[in-house]
């Protein structure tokens, strides 16, 4: 952890550090409260996550999840998706199980983001998929983000069962990031299969926040998106 500690240090940009802060709200009572930023850029990240994911174990990956630097916690999870995509069979077992062991410790939406659908959905892409169910009726506004941006994995395959599945238990979450998180999702389904997404959102169009509406409509065309605004689809 010494050595990767002291390579992020070297490239820390405390401007950046400050600009980050702020737009992962880490005020006082805000979900990132407390969060601490370097200010590296994920590129950076990602390039010293490829040079140490084959020398450091999950002992150390477990050090940096727990540090109350964010940008520490973020390699963490960039080495982890390196192992699961570079590893065999009985290493991406590894790599799922530890994740899930540790999900309290991926603890903002960005980091949520960068890993949850490139370990747990892939490796459920051909497996039993109720953890999903477990994670989107957690406690945890993190592990419920986990449970619904997993099924991005499935999404991307063509299989969006699961997706609309899970975006419905969620649509009476009172966070504005679940709100966004399943809009994000819903509008993927799009991507792959406009029905069943205009079916999806006539059926729950009466629970559906509205920031949930509005990612889910992103990629339609403009009048449509007035018309589903307007309640008129």
């Amino acid at each position: 952890m010494k050595l990767i500690h002291g390579e992020l240090m070297d490239i820390a940009d405390h401007e950046r550090a400050k600009t980050s802060a702020n737009f992962f709200k880490t005020g006082k009572g805000e979900y990132g409260e407390g969060d601490v930023f370097l200010g590296i850029r994920n590129g950076e990240l990602r390039r010293i996550s490829k040079v140490h994911w084959d020398r450091v174990g999950f002992s150390v990956i477990e050090d940096l999840l727990r540090s109350k630097v964010h940008d520490e916690r973020l390699v963490a999870l960039l080495i982890l998706v390196e192992k699961f995509e570079r590893g065999d069979e009985r290493l991406k077992k590894e790599v799922f199980d530890f994740y899930l062991e540790n999900a309290r410790l991926v603890n903002n939406w960005d980091l949520v983001d960068v890993s949850a659908w490139k370990i747990v959905g892939r490796w459920l892409i051909d497996r039993d998929r109720e953890v999903l169910v477990r994670l989107a009726r957690s406690d945890s506004l993190w592990e419920r983000r986990m449970g619904i941006v997993s099924t991005f994995a499935f999404i991307r395959e063509g299989d969006v069962d699961d997706a609309l599945k899970i975006s419905e238990m969620l649509l009476g979450d009172d966070e504005d990031l679940m709100h966004k998180a399943v809009g994000w999702m819903l509008r993927e389904v799009g991507k792959k299969n406009r029905e069943m997404l205009e079916g999806f959102l006539r059926e729950n169009y009466d629970e559906l926040p509205r920031t949930t509406l509005r990612y889910a409509i992103e990629r339609f065309e403009e009048d449509l998106r007035k018309k589903w605004l307007k309640g008129r689809c």
